[in-house]
Formats: structure tokens, C-alpha cells, sequence
């Protein structure tokens, strides 16, 4: 059965038959994602071939749902398939309604509903995002996809060598406290805003599937500095004074430190990201976020916290070189 045959076969054993389909806006992954209109009720569909899972998204779906958080009901599925029917939540992402002087409410209420993730107890399966496992993923992108696509050659062993241990001493204190629940791309495009809902579910939550266990700063360090758009510096600090004092345990200058941790790693491992979208899945948009993406970054390496990494970017890249790589051919 082809693909469209087995969503066809889905829809009609969901009682959607019939049902007008329209596409959404694809992801970062191979997932698609189509609005469904003419059944029941208004539904999205998750289309995850293989090699996506869904089983993820549900489990952790589930859990966040069970605590009380917005997220979009699960309608029907089906695991094997890689196909989920979802509650729609509309088109009010933080995103679309994001422009200058507007945005403190519905980011006063990401602040919260982070706090109150938090607090849950994280689900003991979730994977570790220690310090191990962001340094690795930084370091992928960064020498198996950016490197050869900026210098034309693969990436010395010495430089291997040398940005794995600048990882490794910038992101160990990360390890040093209670991991607690992240989402890990906690940013305005996978926010959606529902204002007749109370509460933490003013909040509509999305694609959490890649959520783990790690430091409470990295979530903040998505919302504040995304790389798809600019967030005002006021904004960015009235969230992180907020969060702050909804956690009066944690040492305010401790807390910075690892959340200039967290940006530098994250616009790393995303901004050597854009290239593996462009040259392996043939996704060369992404590209556009490249600018923006390696300009926070350098912002996060002038952070005394990041010092280990800015040492190596000093040893190994010019400045000229940090942007995205040439075209092929060029």
C-alpha cells in the first residue's frame, strides 16, 4: 500500500473519510503535517514515515497531557504506521503573533508553564541531555556537515580533538544538579497561543518528541535567543527575571552562567544544523537563519561561561569564516 492509500485508509478507520486535506508547514524532520476538515471535529494529521517515529511524541504527549499542560489530543493513531490524527489548536503560533512591542504576555506565560514543567517529576525513560550528549550533537554538525562544506576537506583529528575537549569544559557544570524535564526546541514556532484557556494552558505545546532530562537553563536559552527570529532584548531579560524569581533556590549568577552555556551550544549545533538541511535532505531555505544563528552564537562566546569553546574558535575558524559556507560550485 502506498503512502497516500495507507493515510487515505487511516482517515476513513478514524471516521474521516471523505475529509478535505490541507498541508501545514513541514518541520525540520521528515514529518508532515496536514489540517483535516469535514469530519468530526477539526483535526491535524501527523504523517512520520519511517525513519520517524511517533511513538516518542505519544508517550511524552501523554505525560504532558496528564499534568494538565495544552497539548493537542491524540484523535487516533497509528504506531506502526507513523500516523497520528490530532486535536487542531489553530494557527495563533507565538510566531505569526510575535512584532515589536507585543509579545510579554504570551511569554510571560511560556516563563510559567517552563516553571511548572519543571517541577513535574521528568519521566525516568527520557534520554540524558547531559553534557555528553550536547557535546556530541554540537560537535556532529558542526565537523561532519559544516566543516567540509566551509574548508572542502574533512575536519583535522587535531581540531576533533580540541573542540571536543572545549565542549566537554564548557558544558560540565551543566551536570552538576537535578536534570528536570526539557523540551528542547521550546521556541515560538512550537508555541501556540490560546487565550481562552486559565493558566500555563493559555500555552498550546508542539513537537515535543526529541524531550529529554537536563539543566533548566537550555529551555530558557530556546525561547530568549531563537534562531528563526528576533527576540528584543527586553523581552529576553524580563523572561529570565521572571523565571528566576519563580525559583528563588537557584543562585541568580550560577543560572546565567549555564544558560550562556546552553546558547552557545545550541546556536553551535544549529547553526552547523542549516548545512545538513541544505546538503543532506535538500532543504537549502533553512540557510536563511544562518546569519542570525551565528550571529547569537558569537554573542554567547564573548560569555566568560563559554570561554573553553571562543579559545577553540580562535585556535580553528577566523572570523570571516564563521557564517555559512559558500555554495557548491561557487
Amino acid at each position: 500500500m502506498n503512502r497516500e492509500a495507507a493515510i487515505a485508509a487511516f482517515l476513513a478507520r478514524a471516521g474521516y473519510a471523505g475529509a478535505r486535506v490541507a498541508p501545514l508547514a513541514q518541520d525540520a524532520s521528515f514529518r508532515r503535517y496536514w489540517r483535516i476538515a469535514g469530519g468530526p471535529r477539526p483535526a491535524v494529521l501527523m504523517d512520520a514515515p519511517p525513519p520517524e517515529e511517533v511513538r516518542p511524541f505519544l508517550v511524552i504527549g501523554a505525560h504532558l497531557g496528564g499534568l494538565g499542560f495544552s497539548v493537542p489530543e491524540v484523535l487516533a493513531a497509528d504506531e506502526g504506521d507513523g500516523l497520528v490524527l490530532l486535536e487542531d489548536l489553530g494557527d495563533d503560533l507565538f510566531s505569526a503573533l510575535l512584532s515589536p512591542g507585543t509579545g510579554s504576555a504570551m511569554f510571560d506565560a511560556a516563563v510559567d508553564l517552563l516553571v511548572e514543567m519543571q517541577r513535574a517529576s521528568a519521566p525516568e525513560s527520557l534520554p540524558d541531555w547531559s553534557s555528553a550528549a550536547m557535546g556530541g550533537a554540537a560537535l556532529a554538525t558542526l565537523l561532519d556537515w559544516w566543516w567540509p562544506a566551509m574548508f572542502g576537506a574533512p575536519a583535522p583529528e587535531a581540531a576533533r580533538i580540541d573542540f571536543l575537549l572545549a565542549l566537554m569544559a564548557m558544558l560540565m557544570p551543566l551536570d552538576g544538579r537535578e536534570a528536570v524535564f526539557v523540551h528542547r526546541d521550546f521556541f515560538a514556532g512550537n508555541l501556540i497561543w490560546l487565550p481562552e484557556r486559565e493558566g500555563v494552558r493559555r500555552v498550546g505545546l508542539l513537537d515535543f518528541q526529541s524531550a529529554a532530562r537536563g539543566h533548566p537553563a537550555y529551555d530558557l536559552a530556546s525561547l530568549i535567543e531563537d534562531a528563526r527570529r528576533d527576540i528584543p532584548p527586553e523581552l529576553a531579560e524580563r523572561c529570565v527575571a521572571r523565571f528566576l524569581a519563580a525559583r528563588p533556590e537557584l543562585d541568580p549568577q550560577a543560572f546565567r552562567n549555564a544558560l550562556a552555556i546552553c546558547k552557545a551550544q545550541r546556536h553551535l549545533r544549529v547553526a552547523a544544523q542549516w548545512v545538513r538541511l541544505a546538503r543532506r535532505d535538500g532543504r537549502p531555505h533553512y540557510l536563511a537563519h544562518g546569519p542570525r544563528t551565528w550571529r547569537l552564537l558569537e554573542g554567547a562566546l564573548r560569555h566568560p561561561a563559554a570561554a573553553p569553546l571562543a579559545e577553540a574558535f580562535d585556535r580553528w575558524i577566523p572570523p570571516e569564516r564563521r557564517c555559512n559556507p559558500p555554495e557548491p560550485g561557487a
